[in-house]
């Protein structure tokens, strides 16, 4: 059986490596040992970066229905209760887009939320 040299497959890695860390500051770019290190580092904030981006995003959803709510006379667990009793499974994105852009709609469902209470 022939004997198998790793050369190829440990080249293909750390080119592998480095191209991830290309743009990084000193041998972070250049060095394989500490751009394996800033790769690994880097890719640890980018997935708790994805998690607080769903997080950041509900938390400005709420704001703009809540920032809805107070204009026509409620606050944000009543009408989300209101909608809950009333039928309306809308989700908060959607709740806010439409508490932006059409005022006389989002309106309509608050009087529909304060109907079901």
């Amino acid at each position: 059986m022939a004997r198998v040299k790793g050369a190829m497959m440990t080249h293909k890695r750390r080119k592998k490596v480095l191209k991830l860390a290309k743009g990084y500051w000193g041998g972070k770019s250049k060095l394989f040992k500490t751009a394996k290190n800033a790769v690994m580092k880097s890719g640890q904030y980018a997935y708790i970066g994805r998690k607080q981006k769903k997080r950041n995003f509900r938390s400005l959803w709420i704001t703009r229905i809540s920032a809805g709510c107070k204009m026509n006379g409620m606050n944000y667990s009543t009408f989300m209760n209101g909608l809950k009793k009333a039928g309306i499974t809308l989700n908060r994105k959607m709740l806010s887009e439409i508490a932006i852009h059409d005022e006389a709609a989002f309106a309509s469902l608050c009087e529909k939320a304060k109907a079901a209470l």
